[in-house]
């Protein structure tokens, strides 16, 4: 799997050795687990998939994380992107708005994979306990939340899929000196972010 994101342009060794280090297959039912390492989103209950290994490499890569960061994370989903950031940084703050998904993936990964950096969520709207270094949103929102800028802090990124119903666009902001510079990483499917909530990746 990793071998193939670098042949599809990833670059970035801090992603790639993220990626090589969690366990995908464990994130999704076992009837699927044969299909986990594919290029391609795959169901886990409640209208909701994991994401493409590539759409969570081009998002994480984009971020330019050095280590030492604090970054928040609009919907948890299965929790591999969790999971993929928590080796990657200092520490994650992950909300999840669906019940089910919420416990189900801070059982993997605080009690299964001990990891000691992720604080998990249950809610529909966004924490408002200090910055973040990054913010990145999985779920496609019709409306940017403008709020989330408020949570990020001066120098810091955020990655999140704007458009409407049927097509959306990776978009990156970066926070340089209380201004925002934004650019276009391409195109992608993603299910909606229900207001304040999260949802995540659909393809």
């Amino acid at each position: 799997m990793c071998e193939s994101l670098a042949r599809g342009g990833i670059y970035s060794s801090a992603v790639l050795d993220a990626m090589l280090k969690v366990p995908r297959h464990l994130f999704v039912s076992e009837a699927l687990r044969y299909r986990a390492y594919e290029d391609t989103s795959l169901p886990i209950g409640f209208s909701q998939t994991i994401s493409k290994p590539s759409t969570v490499a081009k998002m994480l890569q984009s971020l330019n994380l050095c280590g030492d960061e604090r970054v928040l994370e609009i919907g948890t989903g299965s929790g591999y992107q969790s999971a993929v950031l928590a080796e990657m940084v200092a520490q994650v703050v992950s909300t999840e708005r669906v019940e089910h998904l919420f416990k189900r993936a801070q059982e993997l990964l605080l009690f299964t994979l001990n990891y000691r950096n992720i604080i998990t969520i249950h809610t529909d709207g966004f924490p408002a306990d200090g910055l973040f270094d990054a913010i990145v949103v999985s779920a496609g929102a019709h409306i940017l939340p403008e709020e989330l800028f408020s949570l990020l802090a001066d120098g810091g990124t955020m990655v999140i899929p704007l458009g409407g119903e049927r097509e959306h666009r990776i978009t990156r902001f970066m926070k340089k000196n209380g201004r925002i510079v934004e650019d276009d990483l391409g195109e992608a499917l993603f299910v909606p972010l229900i207001r304040g909530g999260s949802a995540a990746v659909q393809e």
